[in-house]
């Protein structure tokens, strides 16, 4: 894949040819996206073409001799020379490594990798700096979860310092777990002049199945489970380095990077001890190279990520019932590239996108069990073989656009060699082709009445729970639902409206904390739900949920005016989310009042000015874009 008489790359001029006639939902929603952000994506291209043009050749030359010293002085001595001459290309590191971790473990020993087989391909790489990385499962009903989703605006700011050195002529980006891709994407998208690649490093091999494991959760909360059965449960589940096994946020952005042709083919589920992996990470070494403007074959990240590729990842994301996560972050990552999306577009691609894939929460596999039996290459050629997805589109690799990500890598002869995948899935239970969908339409809907708009993950949720009509239950806190439940108030029908939730309010952490509680009411009978301004994420399970309600109550929103006992209800096939309460009642009634102050201790106090300036979650929730 090259460009014709022009080292700025546009797809028109890559003779890249769609597989399949682009369905017409599908090419109506890209058509529109590509209308509403015309005047911020030309912004977007201008300065990125200003960035790329400022220098020519090796970006290492522009800088002065102070500058060179300063940026060579911890170098090797091979490494210094070539440095300091200015004539080979500088790759960028980085790097989300820390080994509290276990995806991101691994990425401990990646940068000496890197570097070697820099040297190798003529090249040289430095660690350009380094992004925080909380884990979400540890802070997981603590203090610490609420600044977890600002955490993803920080981890883009710092990637923006670390290529401010404007020292380099590509990057690759180690990341995997969930607000630190989007985070790292968003901070390369600011350098979109950089053709970039993500590295990932792969899964921890299969432990406790996660439907033994929720079932232990749900037997603890119920009392019937000690606190040792339950810690054993965990520690079985999550027992080695690499990535949780469950399709949540981490395992969902591999796909999204996947279907964005950002990753080599298939490289995201390769086990951290398999010798491919370390191959695949001297592979991307290699590619990021051949795609600088040097080489000739330029394909910077903010050409890469367009219009198309922003519909693709949400395409990829409904088509394998992905994180409710990302209903939020690829809103702010499409803003970083000038591309506008909203709830409505993710809803209107979910009524035409099959769900291809059960992975849990959405069945009982793992990632392993969805690698084993096609895994993403799999699901990007049948989407692509029906046109549900575009392929004529730039990616890091390859000649032939997305067509390109549909091969898997195989070791032959010590080389990582690209091979044409079974083109029948290995287990139906798992994956399954387009014409023996699990559904005709994705995993997520856009939900609408007089409380706001709302999300919610309904290929998690068994169909007979897809409308629920109980009364309200109104909390404030996780802990106040968890309180009402061991008090034995909760036995019964109900909607739990948990208030205060959203990123104004308190950060919008994730609320698992409650989750085992919910369910296992469901699992005794009770017709339950979940309606909220917070977050759930990729692990959102059965319980029918709706998420991220806006306006948050926060800034005003309807969900404020909720009280014990009003009717609600939830439909998933009508898309309605409404209060049965009398108009004239509804609008005389008061706003409830935030009582729980989360705004001081564990850090929060540094993120005060972040939650008073953070966007709505339908436009990113970002505090950079407002």
């Amino acid at each position: 894949m090259t460009t014709s008489g022009s080292v700025t790359p546009s797809a028109n001029k890559l003779s890249i040819h769609p597989i399949h006639p682009i369905h017409s939902v599908v090419a109506k929603v890209t058509q529109r996206i590509t209308e509403r952000s015309q005047s911020l994506r030309q912004e977007y291209l201008a300065q990125l073409e200003k960035m790329r043009s400022s220098v020519r050749g090796p970006r290492r030359a522009s800088l002065s001799c102070a500058n060179q010293a300063h940026a060579n002085a911890a170098a090797d001595t091979r490494s210094k020379i070539w440095l300091n001459q200015a004539q080979k290309p500088n790759i960028a590191i980085v790097t989300a490594y820390n080994d509290m971790l276990s995806a991101h473990q691994p990425y401990a020993t990646y940068p000496e990798q890197i570097k070697q087989a820099a040297l190798r391909f003529n090249a040289t790489a430095q660690v350009a700096g380094g992004v925080p990385a909380m884990c979400d499962g540890v802070t997981q009903g603590r203090p610490g979860m609420e600044l977890s989703l600002f955490s993803r605006d920080v981890i883009a700011q710092a990637t923006a310092i670390a290529l401010s050195h404007d020292a380099f002529d590509a990057a690759l980006c180690l990341g995997i777990c969930d607000k630190i891709v989007p985070g790292l994407l968003i901070g390369a998208l600011a350098f979109g002049h950089l053709p970039t690649i993500f590295i990932p490093a792969g899964p921890m091999g299969s432990g406790l199945s996660n439907k033994d494991k929720a079932a232990v959760r749900e037997r603890y909360a119920q009392g019937k489970a000690t606190q040792d059965e339950l810690l054993a449960a965990e520690s079985a589940a999550y027992h080695s380095a690499g990535t949780c096994t469950f399709y949540g946020t981490a395992n969902s952005n591999q796909m999204l990077l996947e279907a964005m042709g950002l990753h080599l083919p298939n490289a995201a589920f390769v086990h951290p001890s398999d010798p491919l992996r370390a191959m695949l990470t001297d592979a991307a070494v290699e590619q990021v190279l051949k795609i600088t403007e040097a080489a000739g074959d330029y394909r910077p990240i903010g050409h890469v990520v367009n219009e198309k590729t922003i519909v693709n990842a949400v395409i990829a994301l409904l088509a394998t019932g992905g994180s409710t996560n990302h209903t939020i972050h690829w809103i702010a990552v499409a803003r970083a590239a000038g591309i506008l999306i909203d709830w409505q577009d993710f809803d209107e691609l979910s009524s035409v996108i099959p769900l291809l894939t059960r992975v849990y929460p959405n069945g009982t596999a793992d990632v392993n069990a969805f690698e084993e039996a096609g895994g993403p290459t799999f699901v990007i050629r049948e989407l692509l073989s029906q046109g549900l997805m575009h392929g004529d589109v730039m990616t890091v690799f390859g000649q032939q656009g997305l067509a390109s990500h549909t091969t898997g890598p195989r070791l032959k002869e010590g080389k990582v060699h690209w091979v044409d995948h079974p083109a029948i899935s290995i287990d139906p239970s798992v994956v399954r082709n387009v014409s023996d969908a699990f559904a005709s339409t994705g995993g997520l809907r856009l939900l609408q009445g007089n409380l706001g708009r709302a999300v919610i993950k309904a290929s998690a949720v068994p169909e007979d729970a897809w409308i629920i009509r109980a009364p309200a239950r109104v909390f404030d806190s996780q802990e106040g639902l968890v309180k009402a439940y061991k008090a034995g108030q909760l036995n019964m029908d109900f909607v739990a409206v948990v208030i205060f939730q959203g990123p104004q309010a308190n950060g919008m952490p994730e609320l698992h904390h409650f989750t085992p509680v919910l369910g296992s009411l469901m699992s005794a009978g009770y017709k339950v739900a979940l309606v909220t301004d917070g977050r759930m994420s990729g692990a959102s399970g059965k319980v029918p949920s709706a998420i991220h309600v806006s306006p948050e109550v926060a800034q005003g929103g309807a969900l404020g005016k909720v009280r014990d006992g009003d009717m609600i209800v939830l439909n998933v096939h009508s898309g309605e989310l409404s209060a049965l309460v009398d108009a004239s009642e509804w609008a005389s009634r008061s706003q409830a009042v935030l009582n729980i102050d989360s705004s001081v201790g564990y850090g929060r106090d540094l993120f005060a000015a972040q939650r008073r300036v953070v966007s709505a979650p339908e436009h990113g929730a970002s505090t950079l874009f407002i």
